[in-house]
């Protein structure tokens, strides 16, 4: 089973050292209206995202709604919804019919359409229209349907949240088995926005991602408030990420309250970007930003007294302090000055040179 260790999603490398690919998750935030829908894109694009993604399902291929009705209590972030599961995804359906519409105005602003497809037509509607496909959480343990959309050949975006490492691997082999472009993401599906989610992000499963599949391409999708889990999973090593998005976390619907809005999604671009830039390529160096610090805070040795050519210089002679300019003996150097005879005279305050000593 091999895996790639970079992916191209339109035109763009996603790789360990190449910057991370940020998906603008639209979703439901259209609210039924495709010229919303539109604006929103537009939006996605301005605040810094890569991708405009959308979601297609119909209500009727994704939920029972006798099946949410026998749970009877709603739990977690429907708790909170006015109508029934069903209704909710009635309302929440991206029209097939929208699809060209929505490509073509991601092209008109350079921005990358994606999608989540949610039953077998969706995934041979858009294949033709994308480069590639997110695969949701709630679809990790139906790996017919994962192995379907992998055998698209384009690469798939797995998110593996609410899932064990079992059902992880799983997932995992049934997306590779027929295309090795992947990138495993990591999910908590708790979407109440609650601070208190933090504490079940669990990043450091993609350590555990990373030691599983060295050099699989690794993300996140988040749903929790602020850029915390972002930045942390970019220093970890996630390269694509992904957050809903909508332009009032005011609106009525079941994504706008937990979504980023256009100010919110730029900031964290604007921070992701400096992290990027903050964690470097690893090798240690002075760098060139600073050379003259290091003048100006490293210490060289230099005489405590006058002396005259000819003398031995002795350790009681010597003295670090700042600056050193370069070819200035370092402390370090001491054993290197020490017992040397003087080929001109110093006088104190001087720094040890190469040249002055015989």
């Amino acid at each position: 089973m091999q895996w790639a260790h970079s992916l191209s999603i339109g035109g763009r490398r996603i790789a360990t050292h190449a910057p991370s690919y940020f998906i603008a998750d639209v979703a439901s935030s259209h609210d039924g209206d495709l010229e919303r829908a539109k604006a929103l894109i537009w939006l996605a694009k301005e605040s810094g995202a890569d991708c405009a993604k959308f979601q297609h399902f119909l209500a009727k291929d994704i939920v029972s709604d006798r099946g949410f009705k026998s749970l009877g209590e709603q739990s977690a972030h429907q708790a909170s919804w006015k109508k029934s599961v069903y209704e909710v995804f009635q309302q929440c359906e991206t029209p097939r019919d929208w699809t060209d519409a929505l490509v073509a105005e991601c092209a008109k602003a350079n921005i990358d359409f994606m999608t989540t497809p949610y039953d077998r037509a969706a995934v041979e509607l858009t294949a033709p229209k994308l480069h590639a496909f997110k695969i949701g959480s709630g679809d990790v343990t139906w790996t017919e349907f994962i192995t379907f959309i992998a055998q698209q050949q384009k690469p798939v975006l797995l998110a593996v949240g609410a899932s064990d490492m079992v059902e992880t691997e799983r997932a995992v082999a049934a997306a590779l088995s027929v295309n090795p472009q992947l990138c495993l993401m990591q999910c908590n599906t708790n979407y109440t926005g609650s601070a208190a989610n933090f504490s079940h992000v669990n990043l450091n499963v993609l350590r555990t991602f990373a030691a599983r599949w060295p050099g699989l391409i690794l993300g996140l999708s988040d749903h929790t408030p602020g850029h915390a889990a972002v930045l942390g999973a970019i220093a970890l090593g996630a390269r694509v990420l992904e957050k809903h998005f909508t332009d009032d976390n005011n609106r009525e619907g079941p994504d706008h309250g937990f979504s980023l809005n256009p100010k919110t999604w730029r900031d964290m671009i604007d921070r992701s970007r400096e992290l990027e830039a903050a964690l470097g390529d690893g090798v240690k160096r002075l760098e060139s930003n600073e050379r003259q610090s290091a003048v100006v805070q490293r210490r060289a040795l230099r005489f405590v007294r006058d002396m005259k050519a000819g003398e031995a210089i002795t350790a009681a002679d010597l003295e670090p302090l700042r600056p050193c300019p370069k070819g200035a003996f370092e402390p370090w150097m001491l054993d290197q000055a020490v017992g040397k005879a003087l080929r001109r005279a110093v006088t104190r305050g001087d720094a040890v040179i190469a040249d002055m000593l015989g």
